[in-house]
């Protein structure tokens, strides 16, 4: 990769990550990615376009064998399990990690739904654990890990901007990670940091969640959003990438549901 000279300042570095259409180079050529929550879903497909667009790639995750088996996919360059809400396991991966790591991806975690007079308030904090600490201490981490220009990616949702019985959490979290964001995104400068807000998306995590009505949602998504299909991974992987190579962007968050907040139900 091609780098500037010594003295030359944020701006310079910044532009050593820019997209060089020239060749036909790939968009992340001679960079590394580290995806935190890398093993399967999102993560996993981030981290595969991340790889055909150059990159290197680290992920991470709680299950070892499954971390693995997406490792090995993935030829990845290193691999850590360990739960990302343990402060002292994460300080460990952060240390870990080769000097030059040029973009950092957050999708760890699960929601939490229970209406209020359910409501179990350590799942809640899990849930706060892992949607406004873990980003936090990811992003003290990544001010010192990350070049200028650098990217933080976070992955958030959508579904919540409406709120129905269930959904106290997961609609407070909904509108505090943009607002997180655009506070690190000015905190970290000129370091990169930006918000993916998903809709459904059609991965494992989803099907835990839904478990026997999954087909149910998929056809009831197929008949009515404006794509007329069901939003995959590797689509917000391709928005992931696009993020980390557009060195323009930053303190934004970018919506990803195939037009479902356009529905009236």
């Amino acid at each position: 990769m091609v780098t500037s000279p010594p003295d030359a300042g944020p701006i310079a570095a910044a532009a050593d990550l820019a997209n060089s259409p020239l060749g036909g180079r790939p968009e992340l050529a001679g960079q590394t990615v580290a995806v935190i929550g890398g093993s399967a879903g999102i993560g996993f497909a981030t981290a595969q376009r991340a790889r055909a667009a150059g990159a290197d790639v680290i992920v991470t995750g709680r299950d070892s064998e499954r971390l693995a088996a997406a490792a090995a996919d993935l030829e990845a360059v290193d691999s850590a399990a360990f739960d990302a809400t343990d402060a002292d396991a994460l300080d460990r991966f952060f240390g870990s990690l080769p000097p030059t790591v040029h973009h950092i991806m957050l999708s760890a975690g699960r929601p939490y739904y229970g209406p209020l007079d359910e409501f179990d308030f350590a799942m809640a904090e899990r849930d706060v654990a892992e949607h406004i600490w873990l980003p936090i201490r990811v992003a003290r981490h990544a001010a010192r890990t990350l070049p200028p220009g650098g990217t933080l990616l976070l992955i958030g949702g959508t579904g919540a901007r409406r709120p129905t019985r269930g959904t106290v959490m997961i609609t407070t979290l909904t509108v505090a990670l943009p607002a997180l964001t655009q506070a690190l995104a000015v905190e970290l400068a000129p370091i990169r940091v930006n918000l993916i807000a998903c809709g459904f998306v059609d991965t494992p995590l989803s099907a835990s969640l839904l478990g026997d009505h999954l087909d149910e949602r998929r056809d009831q998504l197929r008949q009515t959003l404006p794509i007329r299909r069901v939003v995959q991974p590797d689509d917000v992987g391709a928005l992931a990438v696009h993020l980390m190579a557009n060195t323009a962007l930053t303190g934004a968050t970018y919506d990803i549901d195939g037009g479902q907040q356009l529905l009236t139900s």
